[in-house]
């Protein structure tokens, strides 16, 4: 029961509440879609930070997609073989994946010791970036030292198969069986964050000005100061 609980029974439950969540607050709540800049109280961390944060997470998300969504045989057909994709996986999704904790833990401790910018936070945005901190340190651990530690276990037999039945709704617990500690944890802790998103700041992720690109022009206004 626990297993079938953890592996199929809540991941659909953060998926609804991913769905549902963003559904319900773009309706009903969209002032507050926003990431609530705290850059007028600190800016050299918060630059820094998010630069490699954002500099790492870009590239260990397409990694993500690609090892979760495609399958070896795929790979395979493409001149991909495991070898290869272990290498690129190892170095570069370590490489990459460093940069990201990197950032977080600037992020995280500009966050925590820095009293205005404390204040200035909510529950739910202290939650999300302890949340965010310990999935990308995870991440790192399975990704440089469980892989080395257990180089047999190849998490495209397994999890990998697990995340794409759940897709298309053919839900297989049993492929986590065997899955390290490591993995099982950040898998869960990843569903977790997406179902906790609809009702953070991580909403401001969907407010790309994409609008701004097909403008010929951006109009700036000066304010006249009155006498």
């Amino acid at each position: 029961m626990s297993s079938q609980f953890l592996w199929v029974i809540l991941p659909y439950m953060c998926i609804v509440s991913f769905i549902i969540g963003h559904i319900f607050r773009y309706r009903h709540d969209q002032f507050s879609w926003t990431a609530k800049s705290s850059e007028f109280i600190e800016k050299k961390q918060l630059m820094i930070g998010s630069l490699l944060f954002h500099i790492g997470i870009i590239p260990v998300i397409f990694g993500h997609v690609a090892g979760l969504g495609i399958p070896k045989e795929w790979m395979r057909a493409v001149g991909v073989n495991d070898h290869l994709y272990h290498l690129g996986a190892l170095y570069v999704g370590g490489l990459f994946g460093v940069v990201t904790l990197v950032g977080m833990l600037l992020l995280t401790y500009r966050r925590v010791s820095i009293k205005a910018v404390r204040k200035l936070s909510t529950s739910s945005d202290i939650i999300v970036n302890v949340l965010l901190l310990f999935i990308v340190f995870l991440g790192v651990y399975a990704t440089l030292v469980t892989n080395n530690v257990q180089p047999g276990f190849d998490y495209r037999d397994t999890i990998s198969v697990w995340f794409r039945d759940l897709l298309i709704l053919r839900p297989d617990a049993s492929y986590m069986t065997n899955v390290p500690f490591t993995f099982k944890v950040h898998a869960i802790t990843g569903f977790l964050i997406f179902g906790l998103w609809p009702y953070t700041r991580l909403v401001h992720v969907w407010s790309v000005p994409v609008h701004y690109v097909g403008r010929s022009h951006i109009l700036y206004r000066r304010h006249k100061r009155r006498a």
